[in-house]
C-alpha cells in the first residue's frame, strides 16, 4: 500500500502545489475514525467544505467533502493539513498568569481564579479612570456568534466604546469603497459567474497562494474562452498563465484605473444607458480622468502604453466580465480610493447585477465577512448599523433590553487603541483571535505599548507572541471544538460543526466572555447555553439592517448549503447574486437595485496620491509584503504544523536578478533590508518575477523574522487600513 507522503506526491505531481487535492482521493491513516463531522475551513475566506475525522475525542484526519459547491472536495496544503494542529503540544490547556518572580515566565492557575482577577482589574481599571479606559480587540476568524457577542459584551457589559478587530488589516478598505459605491458591503456575484466571463481582471491578489480554490475559477473561465488581466507588482502563481500582466508599481493602482477608463471613454467603450440609469456620478469622474492619458498614467504606473490600451481595450469590449481584487490595492493610504477606482470600471462597463458579470472583494480571514457586519467594529452595530445613527442605535438597544443612551459611542481603530495605550489614555485590554505584535505595523511601537499596559488578557489557544505579554491568559477554542455560522467570500453564510470538545481546561470563546460578564456581576443578556440561542438574537438584531440575517437558521444553511445574505424572512432563500435588475432591497423599496435611497450606484472620483513613504536616495527600494500559501496570517497556527513549515520553514527576501547584481548577492545570500524603523536579516530569493526596484517579504513570522518590524503605521483617512504594501528600505549584502 502506497504511503502517505507517496500519495501527496502523486496528487502534487498531477494536480499542482496550490490545488493539490481533488475529490477523487482519501487520505488513509490506517486508524478508523470514530465519526466523520462535515464542517469547514479554518483558515481562509473561502471556507471550503471538509469532513474531519475524529477517535477518541481528537481530530486524526480529514476526508474531502464533495457535496460543498464551492470547492468540491478540492483543499489547499493548509487545508488539508489543518488537523494536525489540535494535537500539538504547545496547546493551551489551562489558564495562565505571569510569574513575577521569574522575567516572562508564566505559571497555570485555576481557571476560576484567572477569570475572578480579569474581573477584579477590569472593575479597579474602569473604577479609577473610566469605562473607555479598557479596551478589547477581537478578531475576524471567530464565528459570527462570538463577533456579535464581543461586540455586546464592550458595548453593554464593559460599556467601553474601545474596541474593534483584526479586519481592520483586511478588508476595511473594500468595505469603505462598497459601501460608497454600492452603498452594501459584500461581493456581489457567486463564484460561479466566473465561469461565463469573458475577461476575468485580477487585481493585487495572489489567488493561487491566498485563496487557490479561486484559481481553479480563473482556470475554468479561461477553458471557457475567458482573458485573464492580472494587475501585481509581482509575477505571482496566477499572472504567470495570464493573457495580460501589468506589473504596475506599488501604491499606484488607482493611477492605472483612472488611465483604463480614460481611454474607454476616449474609445465609447461604455454602457450609456446602464450610467444614465443606474448610477450618478459620471460626469465627475470623467472631468477627473480627463488628465489620466496613457503616456502619463505609464509614467506613474510604471507599466507600457500598449500593455494600458491592451487593457481597457478588452476590458471595454467584453461582453460579460468579472472584476476580484485583495488586500494588494487596499492595503494603502489611499486603499479605499484604490477600491473606487476598481468599481468605476465595473460601473462604466455596466457589467454588474446579473449571470457572468461581477465584481468581489477576496475575504482574507475565515470569517472577514461576517466579522465586519455585526458589531465588532469600533463604529458599527449589528446588521451593519451605524452607532453614530439614533435609529440604528435605538433600534439595536431595543433588542438587548436597554436604553440607547446607555450605549456609548464610536470608538477608534485598532492601531489607535495601540496609540491611546501609548498615551495612557487606555490602561487595560482584551484581546481575542488578534496577535497585534506580528500583524501590526511597526512591531516595535506595538511591543512598547503593549509593556505599558496595567493589565493585559490574552483569550486563545496558543500562546502567541502578543500574549507572551499578557497578565493573565485563557485557554480559548480552535475552530472544531464549537459550531456556530461564518460568511464566506461569496457572501454565502454557513454552518460550523462541532466535532470535539475542548481539551484541559480550554473553554468555548463565548463561555469565557459570559464567565467574565459573570464574575463582574454584569450577566444581564449574557446568559446564552448555546451557540444556537446567540444566534436566535443575533438573527432579531440585524433584522431591517443592511445585513439583515433575520431570515436564515441553521435548518435553512444546512438545507441549502449555505444561505446568501440579505435574507429577511423564513421563506427567503436568501440572495445569491446582488444588483439584479427587479430585486428588492431595503432601502430603495423596489425604486432601484442599489443600496441607497434612489437606488442607484454611485460613481466615485478615486483620486491619485503616492504612498506615505516613498523611496529616496537614502532608502531606494520598495518593500511589498504579503502571504504565502504554506502559511496564515500572524503564523500562530500554520507555523505549528509541520508540513507547512517544511514547505515553507523561513521568511525570505525576494528580489530580482537585476537588484541583486546591483548588490552583489546570489540566491541563498544573507541579506539585511532596513527602514526608517527597524531591520531583519534574512537570506535573499532571487527571482525574475518581480519588479527590480521592489522587494517582497511575507510577514507570517514573529521576532527578528519579522516583516512588520520594517513597515510603516501610515493608514488610510477613511478606513484605517495601514499601508502594508509600500515602504523605502535599503538592502545590503550581510556579511
Amino acid at each position: 500500500m502506497a504511503t502517505i507522503p507517496d500519495l501527496e506526491q502523486d496528487i502534487i505531481e498531477r494536480f499542482g502545489p496550490h490545488l493539490a487535492y481533488s475529490s477523487g482521493v482519501r487520505l488513509e491513516t490506517g486508524i478508523e475514525p470514530d465519526r466523520l463531522v462535515q464542517t469547514h475551513c479554518c483558515f481562509c475566506g473561502q471556507q471550503c467544505g471538509i469532513q474531519l475525522k475524529v477517535k477518541d475525542n481528537q481530530v486524526i484526519g480529514f476526508e474531502p467533502r464533495e457535496d460543498f459547491p464551492f470547492n468540491r472536495g478540492m483543499l489547499c496544503p493548509k487545508g488539508v493539513k489543518r488537523y494536525l494542529q489540535g494535537s500539538h503540544p504547545d496547546r493551551l490547556l489551562s489558564a495562565y498568569e505571569r510569574d513575577k518572580k521569574s522575567e516572562g515566565g508564566f505559571r497555570s492557575v485555576t481557571y476560576q481564579k484567572a477569570v475572578e482577577r480579569v474581573a477584579a482589574e477590569i472593575k479597579r481599571i474602569q473604577s479609577e479612570f473610566g469605562n473607555d479606559a479598557f479596551g478589547v480587540l477581537s478578531g475576524a476568524s471567530l464565528t459570527t456568534e462570538k463577533t456579535y457577542l464581543m461586540g455586546k459584551f464592550a458595548r453593554l457589559c464593559l460599556k467601553t466604546a474601545n474596541i474593534d478587530y483584526n479586519g481592520r488589516l483586511c478588508m476595511v478598505s473594500a468595505a469603505a469603497g462598497n459601501k460608497k459605491a454600492f452603498g452594501i458591503d459584500r461581493a456581489a456575484n457567486p463564484w460561479s459567474d466566473i465561469l461565463k466571463s469573458e475577461v476575468v481582471l485580477i487585481a493585487g491578489a495572489n489567488v493561487a497562494e491566498c485563496a487557490p480554490i479561486t484559481t481553479n475559477y480563473v482556470w475554468q473561465a479561461r477553458e471557457n474562452g475567458a482573458r485573464i488581466i492580472v494587475i501585481d507588482p509581482r509575477i505571482t502563481p496566477i499572472a504567470r498563465t495570464c493573457d495580460l500582466f501589468l506589473p504596475v508599481k506599488p501604491g499606484r493602482d488607482v493611477a492605472l484605473f483612472n488611465g483604463i477608463l480614460h481611454l474607454m471613454i476616449e474609445h465609447n467603450l461604455l454602457d450609456h444607458q446602464f450610467i444614465e440609469q443606474e448610477t450618478v456620478g459620471f460626469d465627475s469622474v470623467a472631468e477627473q480622468v480627463r488628465e489620466w492619458n496613457p503616456k502619463r498614467t505609464a509614467e506613474v504606473t510604471g507599466i507600457s502604453e500598449k500593455a494600458i490600451r491592451q487593457a481597457a481595450e478588452w476590458w471595454g469590449e467584453a461582453r460579460t466580465s468579472f472584476l476580484l481584487h485583495a488586500r494588494g490595492i487596499e492595503h494603502h493610504s489611499h486603499g479605499v480610493q484604490n477600491v473606487l477606482g476598481a468599481i468605476n470600471l465595473v460601473l462604466a462597463s455596466g457589467r454588474i447585477g446579473r449571470e457572468g458579470c461581477g465584481y468581489a472583494t477576496i475575504t482574507g480571514q475565515g470569517n472577514g465577512q461576517g466579522g465586519r457586519e455585526h458589531g465588532q467594529k469600533c463604529d458599527q452595530l449589528p446588521g451593519g448599523r451605524d452607532i453614530s445613527n439614533p435609529e440604528h442605535r435605538a433600534y439595536v438597544a431595543g433588542v438587548w433590553g436597554v436604553d440607547a443612551a446607555e450605549l456609548p459611542g464610536a470608538g477608534v481603530d485598532a492601531y489607535e487603541i495601540f496609540r491611546k495605550i501609548d498615551r495612557g489614555e487606555i490602561r487595560g485590554l482584551l484581546s481575542i483571535c488578534f496577535n497585534p505584535k506580528v500583524s501590526l505595523p511597526d512591531s516595535k511601537f506595538v511591543t512598547r505599548a503593549l509593556e505599558k499596559l496595567e493589565f493585559y488578557v490574552a483569550i486563545d489557544f496558543f500562546l502567541s507572541e502578543t500574549a507572551h505579554h499578557a497578565d493573565i491568559v485563557l485557554p480559548g477554542s480552535l475552530h472544531e471544538e464549537d459550531e456556530g455560522v461564518v460568511t464566506q467570500i461569496e457572501g454565502r453564510v454557513i454552518k460550523i460543526n462541532k466535532a470535539v470538545d475542548p481539551p484541559g481546561d480550554a473553554r468555548q470563546d463565548w463561555r469565557i466572555i459570559q464567565d467574565v460578564a459573570k464574575a463582574l456581576g454584569r450577566e444581564r443578556g449574557f446568559t446564552f447555553s448555546e451557540p444556537r440561542e446567540i444566534f436566535k438574537e443575533l438573527r432579531v438584531a440585524s433584522r431591517g439592517g443592511i445585513a439583515d440575517y433575520s431570515g436564515i437558521t441553521y435548518e435553512k444553511i444546512e438545507r441549502q448549503q449555505g444561505v446568501f445574505w440579505p435574507c429577511v424572512s423564513d421563506d427567503d432563500p436568501g440572495t445569491e447574486r446582488l444588483f439584479e435588475k427587479g430585486s428588492w432591497n431595503p432601502i430603495a423599496k423596489g425604486a432601484g437595485r442599489f443600496y441607497f435611497a434612489d437606488g442607484k450606484a454611485r460613481f466615485n472620483v478615486a483620486q491619485y496620491a503616492p504612498p506615505a513613504e516613498d523611496v529616496d536616495q537614502e532608502y531606494p527600494i520598495i518593500l511589498t509584503t504579503g502571504r504565502v500559501v504554506s502559511h496564515f496570517l500572524s503564523g500562530t497556527q500554520t507555523r505549528r504544523i509541520g508540513p507547512l513549515i517544511d514547505q515553507y520553514p523561513e521568511p525570505k527576501v525576494e528580489m530580482h536578478p537585476r537588484l541583486a547584481e546591483k548588490l552583489g548577492v546570489e540566491d541563498g545570500d544573507w541579506v539585511t533590508v532596513e527602514s526608517r524603523r527597524g531591520r531583519v536579516t534574512l537570506r535573499a530569493h532571487v527571482v525574475a518575477t518581480i519588479r527590480p526596484d521592489t522587494v517582497f517579504i511575507p510577514y507570517h513570522w514573529a521576532g527578528n523574522q519579522s516583516a512588520n518590524l520594517l513597515t510603516i503605521s501610515a493608514q488610510d483617512p477613511i478606513s484605517k487600513i495601514p499601508e502594508y504594501k509600500v515602504c523605502a528600505v535599503r538592502v545590503s549584502k550581510t556579511d
